[in-house]
């Protein structure tokens, strides 16, 4: 192979950071803590096919430019799901931050050089920092696949190591498609390297059916997860490589996918089709596509457990905490502590500081905003989804009433830990389950962290419009009245300057709850509300300081009953994603998979009156933005028009 061979602009792939001979390689930096060790990429002087493939060393760097092209889910910027939906909101004037994704939750998606389009590597603009580029990723995995299967190749590497990096090549090439898959549906479905030279009916891809496109990339899944290392031994140099887990993990994830409502038996696609006639849609329902789901998840369980995941717990406090702050902290850092046991892929590819700068709110009056930018603001609806202190819907408790939530309530002794004793607050901010606390701030509440030591009410947040963690700033401002705790480690801290300290962690993908919660939803639809299917559920509501489903429901629900048939536990599952997984980019996907999006993302975006100097004005609920969403349109991404053109055999998306 003496060029690179690529695919043509006829696949739509407009851009390429590597053309012809000329080849930027990227290379590894392993900084010195494995905690903090990072796939960081930096350009090198390759300049060939062949020298890429000459020696090992070369090649190991041909292999992480494979890596560089996982998206940035750390960065809020590039997480889709983060500001795409209705969990979060931001300034809607754009001065704080310019957020394309933010542009498609207003509904302003469009087929001309479309929002977050990860087909044509146009994610926020037109600088190379923005530039994600699915396909172009998918071509050199493609092009290390076919290079290291050649034995004549790096003829300094053992079989073993060999095995190892094609099967990484693999699961990231199967990654790539399953991410394009989820926006797009069906999509052209890259299993080789096209010769530049190639006859133009091979130039010119088509979309795949869905049922084979997933067929083949449980196939790649499977060949990785074959070859794949069950742990990483090497924590100084390889944090952030691939594991048999997370491909597993992952094929789990895609099967869930292909039996969820919007790709199984979904009679809107009826006529989805290619310009040949292939049906791209099997419109009829397969149950069996769930149970494929839960044995994959099973699977993938066992083998995380196997080596060493498990719910994280934090055990090694230095100072006394009481069993609230602890409960607390076991939920913020499953998602913050770098590394830990539940984390089964962290993202190493993306970085967490300018995340939590940018949720984090001033504590004091010394903290500047532009050290705590407070920006991402959690909608009202999205703070009613989390469960009342009994563990069951606000709407739901038999014993609490939430029906007024611009009444206010004094906090007491019993609050104290949570909302600072003897401040007045919304009713919808008291009697609320541990991961309310925990995940979200507001006027009032506590935020416990490491530099508290054992004064565990030592800071509070105070967000009326004049407070320090007010909404006066002209630029970053918090719009709804609520504050995103969860992505902020504990470990964050202050100087007295106001100057703010973040340890920084790689972005957690895939978490042990995560697989516990998608084999529950996959098991139920199988067989119903069975044992296990409330054990996997339960391991989540432990951590989370609650009591079992089964007992929250019987004791404290309207209706009792709920949790035993399999409709009722399936609502029950995907508000349990939602609380679990929420400020995770995660719930704009389940609501998509789970087609309910015409019922989601056609509310009312609320939240406080953020411009309020008393309570009596700042706890008014007001309509920040009026959602539209249109079905089926708003389900996939357009294909940009250009590409249309340029490639006939491709269709565009229904509605589009």
């Amino acid at each position: 192979m003496k060029t690179i061979k690529k695919i043509m602009l006829t696949m739509g792939i407009q851009r390429y950071k590597f053309l012809g001979v000329s080849l930027m390689i990227l290379s590894l930096f392993g900084l010195e803590s494995c905690e903090d060790s990072f796939l960081d990429v930096v350009p090198d002087n390759v300049v060939t096919i062949d020298q890429a493939f000459n020696l090992r060393n070369e090649a190991e760097k041909y292999l992480f430019t494979c890596y560089a092209y996982l998206p940035k889910n750390g960065d809020a910027l590039y997480n889709i799901g983060f500001l795409a939906g209705n969990e979060t909101w931001i300034p809607p004037n754009d001065a704080a931050l310019n957020s394309n994704a933010f542009d498609i939750a207003r509904g302003l998606q469009r087929t001309s050089n479309p929002y977050m389009d990860a087909w044509e590597g146009r994610y926020q603009g037109a600088g190379p920092g923005d530039l994600y580029p699915m396909y172009d990723g998918i071509r050199h995995c493609n092009i290390l696949i076919e290079a290291m299967e050649d034995r004549s190749n790096v003829p300094d590497i053992n079989e073993a190591e060999r095995l190892r990096w094609i099967a990484e090549a693999k699961f990231l090439k199967a990654y790539y498609h399953y991410y394009l898959m989820r926006m797009y549906g069906p999509i052209p479905i890259i299993k080789e390297v096209i010769p530049v030279d190639a006859p133009e009916r091979e130039l010119q891809v088509a979309r795949e059916p869905i049922d084979e496109s997933v067929d083949y990339l449980v196939l790649l899944l499977d060949e990785a997860a074959a070859h794949l290392p069950p742990q990483i031994v090497d924590t100084q140099n390889e944090l952030g490589r691939v594991t048999r887990q997370v491909a597993l993990g992952i094929k789990g994830e895609l099967l869930l996918m292909a039996a969820s409502p919007l790709f199984n038996g979904n009679s809107d696609m009826a006529g989805f089709t290619n310009n040949d006639g292939t049906v791209l849609f099997n419109t009829t329902y397969d149950e069996s596509k769930w149970q494929r789901a839960a044995d994959a998840l099973k699977t993938a369980i066992d083998v995380a457990e196997a080596n060493g995941h498990k719910i994280y717990y934090k055990n090694d406090f230095t100072f006394d905490v009481s069993q609230t702050s602890k409960t607390k902290i076991n939920i913020r850092q499953a998602i913050c502590e770098p590394f830990n046991d539940e984390v089964i892929w962290s993202n190493t590819n993306s970085r967490t500081y300018w995340l939590q700068r940018t949720c984090m709110m001033p504590l004091s009056n010394v903290v500047p905003a532009r050290e705590a930018r407070m920006i991402f603001s959690p909608t009202i609806g999205s703070a009613s989804k989390f469960y009342t202190i009994n563990g069951v819907p606000i709407e739901e408790d038999k014993t609490l009433d939430f029906s007024d939530i611009t009444k206010i309530r004094e906090s007491g002794p019993e609050d104290a830990l949570n909302i600072l004793e003897g401040y007045r607050t919304s009713i919808l901010n008291f009697d609320r389950e541990p991961r309310f606390y925990a995940d979200l701030g507001f006027d009032g509440a506590i935020f416990y962290k490491q530099d508290s030591n054992a004064d565990e009410t030592k800071f509070h947040i105070e967000s009326k419009f004049q407070d320090y963690a007010g909404s006066f700033d002209a630029f970053d401002f918090n719009i709804s009245g609520y504050f995103i705790k969860k992505v902020v480690n504990w470990e964050y801290n202050f100087n007295s300057d106001g100057g703010g300290s973040y340890k920084e962690y790689a972005w957690p993908e895939l978490r042990l709850a995560d697989l516990y919660l998608m084999y529950a939803e996959a098991l139920n639809e199988v067989s119903g509300p069975t044992t296990e299917v409330l054990q996997y559920v339960d391991a989540i509501r432990t951590r989370a300081g609650l009591e079992g489903v089964a007992t929250s429901w019987q004791n404290y629900s309207l209706n009792p009953s709920k949790y035993t048939t399999k409709i009722g536990m399936r609502e029950i599952i995907h508000r349990e994603r939602t609380i679990e997984l929420a400020y995770e980019g995660k719930n704009f996907w389940d609501i998509k998979r789970w087609k309910k999006g015409t019922r989601e993302f056609n509310q009312a975006v609320k939240g406080w009156n953020v411009f309020g100097t008393k309570e009596a004005s700042y706890y008014q609920v007001l309509t920040l933005y009026q959602q539209r969403f249109v079905a089926p349109r708003d389900y996939f991404w357009p294909i940009y028009d250009i590409t249309l053109i340029q490639n006939p055999n491709l269709v565009q998306s229904p509605g589009w």
